[in-house]
């Protein structure tokens, strides 16, 4: 029986870019997957275009799908320490034509790209919305799901 793959997750809250990087590196990731609706960030190192250099910088692929962004209410709900309320709305998102169909093409680079990572904000993976996506693909592509924590700063 062949091994199962793995799919990890990681968030960059209160973490530098370069331990971020390091992490994805040590662990073998060859495809991380932005999973935030708004790709800008106040932090350096984390906008899309910032991030994308810098894994390309070590050998590492970028894939945003938007669709699996949590809605505004949903971020907002999370600021709030509203997880239950996060849970509810980003469920309900989750049945969107265009969020069905980024799970599809999520599904499909988990089978073909080497090790996948999701990639948000929230440090803590309990209270975000790409643990709902991991296990999701944990289930679907029968998958090991591994949350990676960089070293804070």
């Amino acid at each position: 029986m062949a091994k199962a793959k793995k799919l990890f997750t990681i968030g960059y809250e209160q973490t530098p870019p370069k331990a971020v990087l390091d992490e994805l590196e040590e662990a073998g990731v060859k495809l991380v997957v932005d999973v935030r609706a708004v790709t800008s960030s106040r932090r350096p190192g984390f906008s899309k275009k910032q991030l994308a250099a810098g894994l390309d910088e070590r050998g590492i692929g970028y894939v945003h799908l938007a669709a699996l962004g949590t809605p505004k209410e949903g971020r907002l709900a999370a600021r709030s320490r509203q997880y239950d309320v996060l849970e509810k709305i980003f469920s309900k998102h989750l049945k969107a034509p265009e969020a069905r169909e980024a799970m599809d093409e999520l599904s499909s680079l988990v089978k073909k790209a080497g090790p996948v990572c999701l990639l948000c904000y929230e440090r803590d993976h309990t209270h975000c919305h790409r643990q709902m996506i991991a296990e999701i693909i944990e289930e679907r592509e029968g998958v090991a799901v591994k949350n990676l924590v960089g070293r804070h700063a």
